[in-house]
């Protein structure tokens, strides 16, 4: 029997030779990898910004809270805004930049995964689509709309990558 994966191209067929340097994987992982900051950001996820909420709700030390919170926003996954409460000093709240929301489909594959293999066949909780209550799913798909298995996907170098962009000459150097 073959062991089952993706197509490498080139010269990352041979896996011996080449070593996965600049992974963006690991790239990702040193900003979420941990179990608190993958917490923290489903509890963004259901609306908690403050940061109580988030010590109490994820289970950890307001210093571990603190910890993840303060690499998640210099990460920029997530952003500061300041609220105060009636008679009390101002505070921030942490709410998903962009580049956090960007992670939605990260968070939900694992949600996904962990109902399927994890929770004996009947998950606490369900995704559903807001207006229509239709279940929602995480999938691979081509840009063309294929779904698309493992042996479905080729991985290639980018000639891109490591090739930057030449500048145009300044009016210095032409």
């Amino acid at each position: 029997m073959s062991a089952m994966s993706a197509v490498l191209e080139g010269p990352l067929r041979d896996v011996d030779r080449w070593k996965p340097t600049e992974c963006s994987i690991a790239k990702a992982l040193d900003l979420v990898g941990t179990r608190s900051a993958l917490l923290i950001l489903r509890e963004t996820i259901y609306g908690v910004t403050r940061f109580d909420g988030f010590a109490a709700r994820v289970g950890i030390t307001d210093a571990a809270a603190a910890a993840a919170l303060r690499k998640l926003t210099a990460a920029g996954l997530l952003r500061k805004q300041p609220y105060q409460d009636e008679g009390k000093r101002t505070r921030n709240e942490y709410v998903l930049t962009d580049m956090g929301r960007d992670l939605l489909p990260v968070i939900l594959s694992l949600w996904q995964w962990g109902d399927k293999y994890l929770q004996n066949g009947t998950p606490p909780l369900q995704r559903v689509e807001d207006a229509t209550g239709d279940p929602v799913q995480v999938e691979i798909r081509s840009s063309s709309g294929t779904e698309l298995t493992l042996e479905d996907i080729r991985i290639r170098l980018n000639p891109s990558w490591n090739n930057p962009t030449p500048k145009p000459p300044t009016s210095q150097e032409a």
